[in-house]
């Protein structure tokens, strides 16, 4: 991991963990209809305040929190249109196979590249941090994987323009 993205990290680590002080509380509308408030937005007294961590204008992390769920967005780095491109595919591949990863929403808000929505439900099924292991892990295995396709194309695209100017060269 490099040392400039370490810090950026362990910032949105410890923002996750803190963010997943999550309860079940009753429903005021129907018995055992409990919905994430940080998604459906009927009480707002369930929500609390949320957060962005910046690493750069291209690269950040908002966090919004409710009394019983997290939602995580993540917008990855993408600075240039070959970039954009690449994330745009690799997380709708991802947003396809959602339910796999179960805190996965299918859609992202607008402005991130993808977002996870933990509930009380998943913390009962998953320690806090293994859900922020798997988020943080997740950040920067995209961020390597579209950082080598883009070192592989801009590969493949130089040994293709070679070929097509050694055809006038020659």
């Amino acid at each position: 991991m490099a040392n400039t993205l370490k810090p950026y990290l362990d910032s949105v680590r410890t923002a996750i963990e803190e963010a997943f002080a999550l309860q079940k509380p009753p429903s005021k509308n129907a018995e055992r209809r409990e919905k994430p408030q940080v998604e459906v937005r009927t009480n707002a007294d369930a929500l609390f305040e949320s957060v962005t961590i910046k690493r750069t204008k291209f690269e950040r992390a908002f966090i919004e929190r409710s009394n019983n769920s997290t939602r995580i967005s993540i917008l990855i780095k993408q600075v240039d249109g070959m970039e954009e491109v690449m994330c745009h595919k690799f997380m709708r591949f991802l947003m396809q196979r959602a339910e796999d990863f179960q805190i996965m929403r299918r859609v992202p808000i607008e402005e991130y590249s993808i977002s996870f929505l933990v509930t009380n439900n998943h913390l009962r099924n998953f320690t806090k941090k293994k859900i922020a292991d798997f988020i943080i892990h997740f950040m920067t295995e995209v961020d390597k994987e579209i950082s080598e396709m883009k070192i592989e194309v801009n590969a493949r695209s130089r040994f293709v323009a070679t070929e097509f100017m050694r055809e006038f060269l020659v």
